[in-house]
């Protein structure tokens, strides 16, 4: 089968882009570099069943000619700003990047009659909801993030589009997905931090913000296991894992795996990081445990894995 992963570059859809060529399928990638990186496909050099296409998702014309070449039979999209920081002072990099992009593909699969689609959601459509357990039957939905808002709006695009154009559907939304390959977010800016000046680390907040880390190979495991069910219509799941980690609990374990044990932590104070920012969240994950796919990694054991790839990555060795 002939697949496009949309952001393929990105973290999350290189180790997908992996999956589906171990599975087999034929994989064209389009990316245009926003947040994906050039190093997370190099490795796919050469691979005879992978095409890459350096290409703006937002220009509808173009992609149009990249699906009438290729005829592709399913489309996952994993492009986005996932770097909700980066769009509080700009809200168009969330309009252009994850609103935009999902008009344009989904435009792309009407006329081009493809069926089976992928999309990538958020915990972050729930908004704020003071740590109470959220489920996919929530029927409150208020981001607090201009990210979450352009989600949820592709959220409704896609369902009209569905059942417009008789798609079978498969959304995921999950909350902070890490791992190798880790491009922005917490876990990194610490470990950044803490190369920059190992003696202090300032952490934004006051560090009891606590969320649940999923480990990437887990939600791939989750996708590659949900797709392609032939289902018509909008198939719906949160994914993630049932513990969760503080931020000073990351910064414990970032310092502990670089031997700065100790060390003087400088918190900004406030419930949250930044605005928009969700300081707990919980997910109510009885729907997608129900299909037989469980986290394998706690979200503790999920940053502690995701840290030594980091740390790996830059050369870092504790010799302390």
């Amino acid at each position: 089968m002939k697949v496009l992963v949309a952001g393929g570059a990105g973290f999350i859809g290189s180790h997908l882009i992996d999956a589906l060529l171990k599975e087999g399928n034929e994989v064209v990638c389009i990316d245009n570099f926003f947040i994906g990186t050039k190093k997370n496909i190099e490795h796919l050099e050469g691979e005879e069943r992978f095409r890459f296409y350096e290409q703006d998702l937002c220009d509808l014309e173009k992609v149009k000619e990249i699906f009438k070449k290729e005829q592709f039979s399913a489309v996952f999209h994993l492009a986005a700003n996932s770097d909700i920081q980066a769009s509080a002072a700009n809200p168009m990099i969330e309009y252009q990047n994850t609103y935009s992009t999902t008009f344009c593909l989904l435009e792309c699969m009407r006329i081009y009659r493809v069926k089976q689609f992928f999309f990538a959601s958020t915990s972050a459509v729930y908004g704020e909801k003071m740590g109470v357990e959220v489920g996919e039957d929530t029927a409150v939905l208020e981001p607090i993030s201009y990210y979450g808002g352009c989600k949820l709006g592709a959220e409704g695009l896609i369902s009209s589009y569905s059942y417009m154009n008789d798609m079978e559907t498969l959304i995921f939304r999950f909350p902070n997905v890490i791992g190798p390959r880790l491009t922005h977010g917490v876990i990194f800016d610490f470990v950044n931090r803490l190369l920059a000046d190992p003696t202090h680390l300032r952490i934004l907040g006051d560090g009891t913000q606590s969320k649940p880390y999923l480990y990437v190979t887990d939600l791939i495991q989750a996708i590659m296991q949900l797709k392609g069910s032939g289902k018509k219509g909008v198939s719906l799941y949160n994914v993630g894992v049932e513990t969760q980690t503080s931020v000073t609990k990351i910064a414990d374990i970032i310092c502990e795996k670089m031997g700065l044990v100790g060390i003087p932590y400088q918190y900004t104070g406030g419930r949250g990081g930044w605005k928009g920012d969700v300081p707990k969240f919980q997910y109510n994950l009885e729907k997608i445990h129900q299909t037989g796919w469980k986290a394998t990694y706690s979200s503790n054991e999920a940053v502690e894995k995701t840290v030594e790839a980091v740390l790996l990555a830059v050369g870092y060795k504790n010799t302390r």
